[in-house]
């Protein structure tokens, strides 16, 4: 007996009619190679605090007792570390940063998939991805979000050199292996990782390739594991001459106002 609108019921449907198309998850690694340096940009424990507990407005007498910036400090509390001392590396990175790229990178590249397609169906594995590169101690001037776009000095941790692997988890034949290379590829050019990347139009750091695992530039980065990172982070040299030049300064009139600062640290 037809229905209303001439369509066979249910139960008079062949078992074949319904055909289920197989999804299964890929997954695939890949090796990449930084281009540009990487600028490390996580939120102090200082900033994280005043969001939790905001502090009230410091009196004249609390202003000049209190330093307003702690470079060293400043530097190690940019980066993401694992305290596990029997990982390969110290430092590491938020996988959703490479996810980000390679989502954004499909705004750019035509016929792979959409941005909000490769949110859905790709992602890469693990919270964090372990990065390797010896960092120094950056400086530069930055401008703040208000209004008044006003000045100040950001001391962050910058990595000349860097590599990772990464693995992307995505669903097939939706995604394929081929359109996943693409992006992250295109990602490495277009968008970048880090503070000052590619991305946000003016800077140009953060930006990688994808190599071969056998790539002796790439092997030549990994041997820069734990050991020369914890060494970094305890006591760092300068990324350039306008760092070296802003932390002599600032050592020398803190030790003149007599604040306490701590060069030297151990990592835990």
């Amino acid at each position: 007996m037809a229905t209303k609108n001439g369509a066979k019921p249910l139960s008079q449907t062949p078992a074949d009619a319904i055909q289920v198309m197989e999804v299964s998850r890929g997954r695939v690694t890949f090796c990449l190679l930084g281009t540009t340096p990487l600028i490390y940009h996580r939120l102090a424990q200082k900033g994280k605090h005043e969001l939790l507990m905001p502090s009230r407005k410091k009196n004249k007498n609390e202003r000049e007792t209190t330093l307003k910036h702690d470079p060293y400090s400043e530097y190690r509390e940019s980066m993401h570390t694992n305290a596990n001392k029997a990982a390969a590396t110290l430092l590491q990175a938020p996988s959703v940063s490479f996810k980000s790229a390679l989502s954004n990178a499909a705004i750019d590249i035509p016929g792979s998939a959409t941005k909000s397609a490769i949110g859905r169906l790709c992602y890469v594995e693990g919270d964090y991805v372990d990065i390797y590169g010896v960092p120094k101690l950056h400086m530069a001037v930055v401008r703040m979000s208000d209004m008044a776009r006003t000045p100040d000095i950001r001391t962050r941790a910058c990595l000349p050199q860097w590599a990772c692997r990464v693995t992307v988890s995505y669903v097939r034949p939706i995604i394929s292996e081929q359109v996943v290379g693409n992006l992250l590829a295109g990602a490495g050019i277009m968008q970048g990782i880090g503070d000052f990347r590619t991305q946000k139009g003016k800077g140009n750091f953060g930006s990688f390739e994808l190599v071969e695992e056998k790539d002796p530039r790439f092997q030549a980065v990994l041997k820069m594991g734990r050991k020369p990172q914890v060494e970094a982070f305890n006591s760092p040299e300068v990324y350039d001459t306008e760092a070296a030049e802003l932390l002599e300064w600032f050592t020398g009139e803190a030790k003149r106002r007599e604040f306490k600062i701590e060069t030297d640290a151990e990592v835990a």
